[in-house]
């Protein structure tokens, strides 16, 4: 959850008449008004194709709305994808954008935009805002890890009529609180009447504007269950059930991941069922040396099918990459792990998609499903592919500075790094600069 979530009101009861607004949110680490501006990033930045978009990002102000309206309005291209990173703000406000949005037909994803050029600094000081305000397209990155998108941010984000959450970013939820500063000497109770009417005046709205966006009434119940002094991050589950995000396989873009070993990352939630259970999966991208690499593959673990399957994947028509052996289990994860030689990886970069199949071993377990993949699939089990948008950039960058060719093979272990997902369960406790 947040760390030092400050929480301030600006709210006012003027002399003979009551009046309040929902108090905004301020997080250390963004702006203090909501900041909108052109990324140009590398290609496939934004996924395959994309190399632009809108980044909108720091706290929705009381002339958010204004302000977003005139910056989209002149923008040709409407297929830009918006990527939004914020901590919530004035509610009003996030409702005026969403219809906007929604009018626009806009694409809407929950990810984090950071400005190379400000470095030298912080991505919210006065030299960086001055540089994002500047016309143009601005030199970025992007990213989705630990993104996120919650209180009023939530209500904008929901404008869009294509909307994505990666299963490595946030978005989270909570209900409002009326505060107010009383001028005069109101009794008691004209005040606590008042707060009860403008509390069902703020469900009501909230209930039509959930249902003009063509959301589940369940989200608002949720929201009133949740106070103001918390937050309840959505689980995928919710977010299909709501209808916010129902892609049966959400995943992120391959992107590298700066540990002590580096490796390049791919997360997904494959749905089960209904969409009642999702399941995480991912797979990580070692460089052993210029012509070697290691390829590891951990899911969620399935007590039901328990060491009756395994897993294959392949680049094009059948032809297997790695794995095609039952898993070691850790906790609650079964982990894969294989070597790949340098051609492996090149027919990896080779394709827009990698196909993931799953086998179950004949009784007499002598089968092994990388030499005849099609007969040993499962006819009842539908494969599934992953895209490889972000691979080929990220295994270059492993290249530069993976040791040349050893002499002999260099024992690796089965588990190069953590073997959970390295997906948080809420908010980055304090979003990098």
């Amino acid at each position: 959850m947040f760390s030092r979530l400050l929480l301030f009101v600006a709210l006012l009861l003027v002399p003979g008449a009551l009046r309040a607004e929902e108090a905004p949110v301020e997080k250390a680490g963004f702006a203090k008004k909501l900041t909108i501006y052109l990324a140009k990033g590398p290609a496939n930045a934004c996924g395959a194709g994309c190399d632009r978009w809108i980044a909108i990002e720091g706290e929705i102000d009381r002339e958010a709305a204004q302000r977003i309206r005139t910056f989209l309005f002149p923008i040709k291209d409407r297929h830009l994808p918006i990527y939004l990173h914020s901590p919530g703000g004035n509610v009003e406000q996030s409702y005026a954008i969403a219809r906007f949005l929604r009018a626009h037909k806009a694409i809407a994803r929950v990810g984090r935009t950071t400005v190379p050029a400000c470095f030298t600094g912080t991505q919210t000081d006065a030299a960086c805002l001055k540089v994002k305000a500047a016309k143009g397209e601005v030199e970025a990155e992007l990213t989705t890890r630990n993104a996120m998108c919650v209180s009023a941010c939530a209500y904008l984000f929901l404008g869009a009529t294509d909307r994505e959450v990666a299963p490595d970013s946030v978005l989270a939820v909570h209900n409002s609180r009326l505060m107010f500063v009383v001028h005069g000497n109101p009794s008691p109770q004209v005040v606590a009447d008042f707060r009860r009417r403008e509390m069902v005046s703020a469900d009501r709205d909230r209930n039509l504007f959930l249902a003009a966006m063509g959301i589940s009434h369940e989200l608002s119940e949720l929201i009133r269950t949740v106070k103001f002094e918390n937050l309840h991050v959505l689980t995928r589950p919710e977010l299909y059930r709501f209808g916010i995000d129902t892609r049966p396989l959400p995943e992120t873009l391959w992107a590298v991941e700066k540990e002590t070993r580096p490796y390049v990352r791919k997360i997904a939630q494959q749905k089960k069922g209904d969409g009642g259970a999702f399941r995480m999966m991912e797979w990580r991208l070692f460089c052993e040396n210029k012509d070697r690499g290691r390829l590891m593959f951990v899911r969620e673990f399935d007590e039901g099918a328990a060491g009756k399957s395994t897993v294959v994947m392949m680049a094009g028509a059948a032809k297997a990459i790695a794995f095609g052996r039952l898993p070691a289990r850790f906790g609650k994860y079964e982990v894969w792990s294989d070597p790949v030689g340098s051609d492996t990886v090149k027919a990896m970069l080779a394709v827009p998609h990698l196909q993931i199949g799953e086998s179950t071993p004949p009784s007499d377990g002598k089968s092994d499903p990388k030499s005849d993949i099609k007969s040993d699939l499962k006819p009842d089990f539908a494969t599934f592919d992953i895209e490889t948008t972000g691979l080929e950039q990220g295994w270059a960058q492993l290249l530069a500075s993976c040791p040349a060719t050893s002499a002999g093979p260099k024992p690796a272990s089965p588990l190069p790094a953590a073997a959970s997902p390295s997906v948080n369960a809420g908010p980055a406790a304090s979003p990098s600069p």
